[in-house]
């Protein structure tokens, strides 16, 4: 009945969804949770502002809260400054530390409240003169809003109260330097709310000025008077917006893998159909694969095994070069593939080699001595 309590909640609907169990509803009747009003049924306004409440969800602003915390806390001052015990003093001093957590929620909450009511008004009423005046309202909240931080920080100053004087609770001191954060942050939030307001009030106005303009305008040429009551023809012949051109319009020159795929091909069709154009594309096709073709072909390549190599090198105790210069390889081996296998050798199995630091020379290449460790 909460989440459906803008809309009429038939009582049908609430005997569907207890399975037939009327009694359960009798009961809430009952207790008074839920009213009954003809065929409909209502939250009670108590349970639904309970919720709106705790929910954070309320469109009401209510400034009347904080009006009366203001007054709480200087009739419990002047309480606690006329108690002669001390559990009356602590009892009216909690009640004090009470209300003035509840002025910061309070004053938060409600500029929440106020700044979604004022984008909600402004983007779904579609109604001006409702529009407008709904934010003028807002707008009078927005001041007493105001209006009560400035008397919430009056009453909190020294000089004008000396309960907080003489008041030496630590935990009063922690709540009211919290206090005095919030409606800084609060007065902080105002000014763009203010802002906001203003903005929209204008948009507004100049919106529903220019709706009526319009409504004159297309009236006068419903009636074939616009020519001779108004100054539209020299008005738009001295205008060179970009609105009275005509719209150009360029070729979009699409890439070749894109052309050659099925959807583009489907699109170029339907596109000549419009125009009727008298090229033809034709879509060439691929020639059939032979049984040749479809055979499995095999290829073979004999590559040389670098671990093998080095594990040959290792049991020879040969300098390398000179061992891969013998070396019986799966295939020949040119010389320039020789000094690229030394070279391989040599950075892949680095740990494994000892360089004696004697560099020797075949056929004009100078190259290091390297053993097997």
């Amino acid at each position: 009945m909460f989440e459906k309590r803008k809309s009429v909640y038939r009582y049908d609907y609430a005997v569907e969804l207890m399975e037939n169990q009327e009694d359960v509803i009798k009961v809430l009747l009952n207790k008074n949770i839920i009213i009954q009003n003809g065929s409909t049924l209502e939250l009670n306004d108590q349970f639904l502002h309970f919720f709106e409440d705790i929910l954070e969800i309320n469109e009401e602003i209510n400034l009347s809260y904080i009006n009366e915390h203001i007054q709480q806390i200087k009739e419990y001052a002047t309480y606690y400054l006329q108690s002669n015990s001390d559990s009356e003093r602590f009892k009216y001093l909690r009640s004090v530390k009470s209300v003035l957590h509840k002025i910061g929620r309070s004053t938060l909450r409600n500029i929440i409240d106020l700044n979604r009511n004022i984008d909600n008004t402004f983007k779904t009423e579609s109604n001006y003169k409702i529009k407008l005046t709904k934010l003028e309202n807002f707008k009078q909240k927005l001041e007493a809003i105001q209006s009560l931080i400035e008397q919430t920080e009056s009453l909190l100053k020294e000089d004008e109260l000396t309960f907080f004087k003489l008041a030496t609770d630590e935990s009063l001191k922690e709540i009211r330097t919290q206090l005095v954060m919030d409606l800084t942050e609060s007065r902080q939030n105002l000014i763009e709310t203010r802002q906001q307001i203003i903005e929209y009030i204008n948009q507004i106005k100049y919106q529903s000025k220019f709706i009526e303009k319009l409504k004159q305008l297309k009236y006068l040429r419903d009636q074939f008077e616009i020519k001779h009551k108004t100054s539209i023809q020299p008005v738009l012949s001295e205008n060179n917006a970009l609105v009275f051109e005509t719209k150009p319009s360029y070729r979009l020159k699409l890439s070749l893998e894109n052309l050659q795929k099925d959807e583009y091909y489907d699109l170029i069709k339907k596109v000549r159909k419009r125009y009727k154009s008298a090229i033809n594309p034709v879509k060439n096709s691929v020639e059939k694969l032979s049984q040749e073709d479809l055979q499995n072909q095999i290829e073979q390549e004999q590559f040389i095994d670098l671990y093998k190599v080095r594990n040959d090198f290792k049991r020879s105790g040969q300098e390398l070069f000179t061992f891969l210069l013998n070396y019986d390889f799966v295939r020949k081996v040119e010389f320039e593939e020789l000094t690229t296998i030394y070279c391989q050798i040599i950075s892949t199995f680095e740990n494994e080699l000892e360089l004696s630091g004697n560099y020797l020379k075949y056929n004009n290449i100078e190259y290091a001595e390297a053993y097997p460790k």
